[in-house]
């Protein structure tokens, strides 16, 4: 099949694709236009495929390929006509014989085919003898672009030590060319730096390893590699690529110590947990795998430590018991540092381990004495005379001249000086009888010192005790209040009772109940000792009488069992209770009361009614001084009350300059109109114009303030510092103008105040009162 019959059938299903999703509808045209095709196949196009190589440079055009119809008959009749990319600018055609030529340089990087068309006409009628068909032009490759690296820069890590063939890392190169034609796009790689510790494998451009290298040695390799195309061929371009490889650590290196003997010395003063020294083991790996653990081997050990410092890796030998300089002056020990982290595949190389030895010589001080025992246990019975031995503290100088010691006793505030120690032997006495019911155990602090050294001191605790002795008889631990009823029956139970000891007794304290002997015959009550430190008192008889007798007295034995027993006795008060068979502890008390104030009910009454009638009494007089207190005007100021008119629209006098504008009142050119008034005498008017023309700059009132001046500074009452008085001149400006009598030439009687409704809602009452008052006269 020719390149005709190719293009027809790209074409026809190109037709056919639109119709692919409604097969039904297409499918009579598509058969139409399958059967044109094949028919137009036999009279089709005729042609090679067309390559036109880049980058090609000539003065005349290059030939690229022939087109050519089956109908053409070489006799000119036929006309080729080219279209499409690049046609006329970059390819043109030869209308006669079809032959396409290429005019310019091409780059198949940039565009690497044109896509053009081409028909055929007949040059007589004009009229296509061919349909217009599509064709590409390839653009053939050459070798124009060098290799480049652009993963760069390239950076890999492998473990030391690693064996050969070992993968490092993967460089890849790339070309521009075009890779599926000859050779020009096929690279191959070459290793310029890096043997004989590095290869790199040809084709894939692998890194391995070609030997076992050592991080102690050289920690880091740069290796060059060489990418070539053409498959290394003569004329091939390349390009170089550097690689930093970079060994890591293993732990391939055991810790050694650069010294085979330490020396070290610690003071015997010196105490636990003081730091020794300190050892370092080296190793030449880093990280983890230099990390290492620090032991000490053979008996030491109880001695000494070692802990491991895990920032410096150094071993830190501490004191782990104190020393003596006169017990043993030399220890040597055996220090042993050991990898934490051990790689299985170096085993074979020897142990990851190193010794050392340590020698530590302890060094002689002054040390204080030392008492035999840390702490004393002593005994002492109670009630022992001045004087008695408690017991004996021994401290001795541990140095070599036995330096002479010397005791005494830390007395605390508390102690008071119980105890006393001879100095000199270490002889613990007291100073008085000691009672343990005061203080079972005693806890002193003794110190010895150093005749010729006093700063040397040691100090011991000794705990004395003191044993007791049956010195506390029996008692009751609380007191009874015990009531029994009149109407009482014999063996009534009316009272259980114990007792405490303040003895100790080993055996645990048992006491004993019994009446006292005397009592024992002509008793109302009797005593049942229950053998559990426990006792029932109970009624001997049927019935008692308060008028006979109130209380009864019941002597009690109570009798330990301590070396020798104790007895004691302990009265019991039985008040006897007006009640049937319950007890009223309250009325029981009331009435022992009563009794034993010699009272009756009646006279506590009448004692209490008196008490009554004296506070009322007292209540009384206190009243009545209380209102004599009160102010003697209070009526007065009633009726005053009465005759005061108060408004509340009004200022606050003379003195108060903030209820109104005091300037206002004194300007000459505020005027204000004047209301009428009903039936206004002429004297009044006569007075409200002499009023307007007096003003703050007038005679009289300049001769009003000097008078005033003058009076205030001959006045020998006036108080001796200097005060500001202030006077309002209510003079011109003021609309109702004065509302004084004094200068009147008429009578109240004779002037008519019914002017004052017409001033308005503010002088309502007064108007009110005028009018009132006038209507009374009449």
């Amino acid at each position: 099949m020719n390149y005709s019959t190719l293009f027809s059938l790209v074409l026809m299903l190109v037709q056919l694709w639109p119709c692919t999703s409604s097969a039904q509808n297409c499918s009579a045209q598509n058969t139409d236009k399958f059967f044109t095709a094949v028919r137009r196949v036999k009279r089709g196009w005729v042609w090679e495929p067309l390559f036109a190589t880049e980058e090609q440079t000539s003065m005349v055009p290059v030939y690229v390929g022939q087109l050519k119809s089956d109908l053409d008959k070489q006799d000119g009749n036929l006309k080729y006509i080219l279209t499409g990319e690049g046609a006329g600018s970059i390819f043109t055609i030869d209308e006669n014989n079809g032959k396409i030529y290429v005019k310019k340089k091409l780059d198949r990087e940039k565009k690497p085919f044109y896509t053009l068309r081409a028909q055929a006409i007949n040059r007589s009628t004009q009229l296509p003898v061919e349909p217009e068909s599509e064709f590409i032009i390839k653009v053939r490759d050459v070798n124009d672009h060098e290799p480049q690296f652009l993963d760069g820069p390239f950076v890999a890590t492998v473990p030391e030590m690693s064996p050969e063939g070992t993968s490092v890392t993967q460089v890849t190169a790339t070309d521009g060319d075009d890779p599926s034609y000859g050779n020009s796009a096929r690279l191959l790689y070459s290793l310029i730096q890096g043997q004989p510790y590095f290869s790199v494998e040809p084709k894939t451009g692998v890194i391995r390893m070609a030997s076992q290298m050592d991080r102690e040695t050289k920690d880091q390799y740069l290796v060059i590699i060489q990418a070539k195309d053409m498959v290394g061929q003569a004329g091939a371009f390349s390009a170089t690529a550097t690689v930093t490889i970079n060994l890591s650590d293993v732990n391939d290196n055991p810790p050694k110590f650069p010294q085979r003997l330490y020396y070290m010395s610690i003071s015997e003063e010196a105490p636990v947990g003081t730091i020794v020294g300190k050892i370092f083991a080296e190793d030449s790996d880093i990280g983890e795998n230099a990390a290492m653990n620090y032991f000490i081997e053979g008996d030491s050990s109880d001695v000494f430590d070692i802990i491991t410092n895990n920032e410096t890796q150094e071993g830190i030998i501490i004191l782990k018991k104190q020393v003596d300089y006169e017990t043993k002056r030399r220890y040597s020990i055996q220090a042993k540092a050991i990898n934490t982290y051990i790689d299985d595949r170096f085993l074979e190389e020897g142990p990851f381990e190193d010794k050392t030895i340590v020698k530590i010589n302890v060094e002689d001080a002054d040390e204080p004495p030392v008492f035999t025992l840390e702490n004393y246990m002593m005994e002492i019975a109670e009630a022992a005379v001045s004087g008695s031995l408690v017991g004996t503290v021994t401290a001795r100088d541990p140095d070599d001249d036995d330096c002479p010691v010397r005791y005494s006793i830390v007395h605390g505030m508390h102690l008071k000086r119980l105890f006393i120690i001879n100095e000199h032997n270490g002889t613990i006495v007291t100073t008085k009888p000691l009672d343990r019911e005061i203080s079972s155990w005693h806890n002193i602090t003794v110190t010895a010192t150093e005749t010729r050294n006093p700063e040397k001191i040691s100090e011991a605790n000794v705990y004395i005790q003191v044993l007791d002795i049956n010195d506390h008889a029996p008692e009751f631990p609380k007191y009874y209040e015990t009531f029994v009823c009149e109407n009482a029956v014999s063996g009534q139970l009316i009272q259980s009772i114990s007792a405490v000891d303040q003895d100790d007794s080993a055996e645990g304290h048992h006491f004993y109940f019994s009446l006292a002997q005397e009592d024992t015959n002509n008793s109302h009550f009797t005593v049942k000792d229950n053998q559990d430190n426990t006792a029932g008192i109970f009624t001997a008889k049927s019935g008692f009488r308060r008028q006979e007798q109130f209380f009864f007295y019941l002597p009690i034995i109570i009798l330990d069992n301590g070396t020798p027993p104790l007895t004691s006795t302990n009265t019991l008060t039985i008040t006897v209770c007006d009640c049937d068979t319950k007890v009223n502890t309250f009325y029981c008390r009331y009435e022992a009361f009563l009794y034993a104030m010699g009272l009756s009910t009646e006279a506590l009454v009448a004692v209490l009614a008196c008490i009554l009638i004296l506070l009322v009494f007292f209540l009384a007089i206190v009243a009545i001084r209380q209102q004599k207190k009160k102010s003697p005007f209070s009526e007065k100021m009633e009726e005053f009350g009465e005759n005061i008119v108060r408004y509340d629209d009004e200022g606050g006098g003379e003195e108060d300059t903030e209820a109104f504008d005091i300037s206002a009142l004194r300007t000459r050119t505020v005027m204000r109109t004047q209301r009428p008034r009903k039936k206004v005498t002429r004297e009044i008017h006569s007075l409200y114009r002499q009023s307007l023309q007096v003003g703050p700059d007038s005679a009289i009132f300049r001769q009003f303030i000097s008078e005033k001046l003058e009076e205030a500074n001959t006045d020998p009452s006036v108080p001796p510092y200097d005060s500001l008085q202030t006077y309002a001149f209510e003079g011109a400006g003021s609309l109702a103008g004065s509302l004084s009598s004094l200068d009147s030439n008429t009578s109240d009687v004779d002037q008519s105040y019914d002017y004052l409704t017409d001033w308005g809602p503010h002088f309502k009452q007064l108007a009110g009162m005028y009018t009132s008052h006038r209507d009374m006269e009449d």
